[in-house]
């Protein structure tokens, strides 16, 4: 099939990557390729991914921070996003796609990809949004076929409140490529974007609490967090703040660690952080939010606490070095494997282009 990707644009799709999204995209691009799709990923101005063509939009991210995700509900200013999801579009148009797939949580870019002439998919890597729910009401009166996708059972439950939601694709990891270690770790990793919502400083709370020194990587999504909740959290001991890193450099850091820390201050759509730690052989501790329930398998991949329990998540890490290391693998790879998700991918496609335009 020709599959055209559209990827977020706030961010390159480059390691390292900004976010699980931006992640995900790159690897399911190389998945389908290597399955012998035609794909091609239109994204930012500064995108490569190996073995896969990227159409250079000639989007500059900087120039869409206004529009940026907020977990507080604020919202970003659309005018950006319009322009830039216009120029693209255009191009998408001349390219006679099988399938068009959209990543990109704007509302522009859901509402410019009707009359493509290509059945399109969009999938929701965010929590439900009553703006962005109108806008696929009003985007599915369109006459190509649509479906919308949800990256948990969790998130989907949630989004079908106030949207139509036409099936799940996980942003499973690629196990192969991640090495496994069977020896027991020491210390916590904490991985991902240094904003309120994926709560670095709780896990830096939480390292220090069970006593145990832990290893941060990641960039500032939200300066303000950055500056006033992880450094001076950063100059505690114990606590190591290092800039985001390519994914090969970090699966090893994980691997060499007792426990990796998921104390989401929010519904988490998914969870890439914790499936990868558990294909390292490391087990994770998390709060019980969102969709961290069907990536962990609380009380023998990880352990589950209730949000916001310090004292408890201290506790669990602790134990953790009481779950098989071997187990953690074994689920990531019978669960959590890209090909998985490479399977929905390809079975909706196929579905979506073999339907009849509506009416």
């Amino acid at each position: 099939m020709r599959v055209a990707l559209v990827a977020p644009l706030v961010t390159a799709i480059a390691e390292p990557q900004g976010g699980g999204s931006q992640a995900f995209v790159s690897d399911l691009a190389r998945g389908l390729t290597r399955r012998g799709h035609d794909v091609r990923v239109y994204a930012a101005t500064g995108s490569r991914i190996p073995g896969v063509q990227v159409i250079d939009t000639g989007i500059d991210p900087a120039s869409l921070a206004a529009t940026l995700f907020r977990a507080d509900g604020s919202a970003g200013d659309p005018g950006p996003a319009r322009a830039a999801f216009a120029s693209v579009y255009a191009s998408v148009r001349s390219g006679a796609y099988d399938i068009v797939h959209n990543h990109a949580f704007d509302i522009p870019a859901v509402e410019l990809a009707a009359g493509l002439g290509s059945p399109v998919v969009h999938t929701l890597h965010l929590p439900p949004d009553t703006a962005m729910a109108a806008a696929l009401s009003r985007t599915a009166a369109d006459w190509v076929p649509m479906a919308v996708a949800c990256v948990s059972q969790f998130q989907a439950r949630a989004w079908r409140a106030v949207a139509r939601v036409d099936a799940v694709l996980p942003p499973l990891v690629p196990t192969s490529l991640i090495g496994f270690s069977p020896a027991a770790g020491t210390g916590a990793v904490f991985a991902g974007r240094l904003s309120p919502e994926k709560g670095a400083a709780e896990a830096i709370d939480i390292a220090r609490a069970a006593g145990v020194p832990i290893d941060l990587y990641g960039d500032a999504y939200d300066q303000g967090y950055a500056r006033d909740q992880i450094a001076p959290r950063g100059a505690e001991p114990g606590v190591t703040l290092h800039p985001g890193v390519p994914r090969a450099e970090l699966w090893p850091q994980m691997a060499r660690a007792a426990v990796v820390l998921c104390p989401s201050q929010w519904d988490e759509p998914f969870g890439m952080a914790p499936a990868e730690a558990q294909a390292c052989g490391t087990p994770v501790v998390a709060f019980r939010r969102g969709g961290l329930s069907e990536v962990i398998m609380d009380g023998v991949t990880g352990f589950l606490v209730d949000s916001g329990d310090i004292t408890a998540a201290a506790d669990a890490v602790r134990r953790a070095a009481s779950l098989s290391r071997r187990a953690c693998r074994e689920h990531a790879v019978s669960h959590l494997d890209l090909e998985r998700s490479l399977d929905a991918h390809e079975q909706l496609y196929q579905r979506l282009a073999g339907q009849p335009a509506p009416g």
